[in-house]
């Protein structure tokens, strides 16, 4: 094919332009219009009506790391739950983590988190089953013959993924395999296919990622280029492997977001869910630098429509966090937690209130999710609960008083 461009030209866009832009996408993607209809047991409709909706759960999932500095801190805790549907373990699922020793299996920990997650009905993804770079191996690994190599890494996958299948909604199976090679220099070519492979046969409702840096970070990183990952994807895809999500970590310095948009456009033509798995702004920065950085890397997420879900590389330690916490050990906000927040509250249906007009019909646009709904007229009230799911239609509510 051959393709000629006359007269081209590039016009740049102003801040609020692109702000424009971001808006018109999160309210086509994000929220949807809903109309509540409301008449009497014999049909008749209901003119007056108090009508109420108020937002219990969010569509959209935002979380953060959490380490095992969560177990037994309650205010910590509560912090969390307040704030995120969604979670990550920072290092406890990992190898040298859960095996230190060879056959020394420890999942206390990870049980401990599990179990604080779950009883929050908060999403978790499961991170990670190896990691191709050797420094992050466990030392009894390095030193395995092919054979016994593989026969290690079998049992990795199959006693974590046996002892939590159903629990963990993603897995990023072979972590940073554009820039790392430590399994398959050892075991071959295929053998990130192979694990893929297993892990899908060991839990096959997880979804299971590709996870890298420097994707949607930079353009100066040859080894991850958005080319050379949907090269890999498709190569392991060719080789037999069910990969059904794009994971990018989202270590950023000083954000491209142009960069950020083009390439996030290019990924999705693979039609596959793309996920922000562990951003963070580099400490290089003042506190409102990261902050200011995080905002306009949030919002680009955010509203972009092939994005699944954010996550946050902010777990909290007494001496701080891998490069950006959101608050400080006793909880206080930092800049970069006053725009999470200021975030987490924009992007949410507070509560939308009002009267039903003389069709018996109120209507609201609202952020995807779960509502809990009440109407009330001449002393009687009824409540229920609906959701807003993605959708172009108008959703309509029926209920009778």
């Amino acid at each position: 094919m051959k393709i000629t461009v006359a007269s081209g030209s590039l016009q740049p866009f102003t801040t609020d332009q692109w702000a424009m832009h971001q808006q018109d996408t999160i309210r086509k993607r994000r929220k949807r219009v809903a109309t509540i209809h409301v008449a009497d047991p014999q049909g008749a409709r209901v003119v007056g009506a108090s009508v109420s909706v108020q937002q219990t759960a969010k569509d959209f999932p935002i979380g953060s790391a959490i380490a095992s500095t969560i177990l037994g801190n309650q205010a910590y805790q509560q912090w969390f739950v307040d704030r995120f549907n969604a979670a990550v373990f920072e290092d406890e699922l990992k190898w040298y983590s859960t095996e230190p020793m060879s056959g020394q299996l420890r999942f206390d920990v990870p049980d401990q988190m599990l179990a604080f997650v779950r009883s929050h009905r908060v999403m978790v993804r499961g991170h990670n089953i190896f990691w191709e770079n050797q420094d992050a191996t466990p030392r009894w690994v390095k030193n395995l013959t092919a054979d016994d190599l593989r026969a290690a890494v079998n049992t990795r996958i199959q006693s974590l993924m046996t002892r939590y299948r159903g629990e963990f909604a993603h897995w990023d199976v072979n972590n940073e395999m554009l820039h790392y090679n430590f399994y398959e220099q050892r075991l071959g070519p295929n053998a990130s296919a192979e694990f893929f492979s297993v892990a899908q046969d060991a839990d096959p409702l997880a979804t299971l990622f590709m996870n890298e840096y420097n994707v949607i970070e930079t353009c100066d990183d040859p080894f991850s280029t958005v080319d050379t990952y949907v090269s890999k994807l498709k190569d392991l895809r060719s080789a037999g492997a069910i990969l059904e999500g794009i994971g990018l970590e989202g270590h950023f310095s000083k954000p491209n977001i142009p960069l950020m948009r083009a390439i996030l456009d290019k990924l999705a033509t693979l039609g596959l869910p793309i996920w922000f798995t562990e951003i963070d702004i580099s400490n290089k920065f003042d506190a409102q630098t990261q902050a200011a950085y995080l905002e306009q890397v949030l919002r680009e997420a955010y509203s972009h429509p092939a994005v699944s879900g954010v996550m946050l590389w902010t777990a909290l330690h007494p001496s701080g966090c891998y490069q950006m916490c959101l608050t400080d050990w006793n909880l206080s906000n930092l800049p970069t937690g006053d725009v999470v927040d200021r975030l987490l509250n924009e992007w949410r249906t507070l509560q939308a209130a009002g009267q039903t007009d003389a069709h018996g019909a109120y209507s609201f646009t609202g952020y995807l999710g779960e509502y809990v709904l009440t109407v009330s007229y001449n002393n009687r009230t009824t409540q229920s609960t609906f959701s807003l799911s993605p959708g172009d239609e108008t959703r309509h509510i029926n209920v009778q008083m």
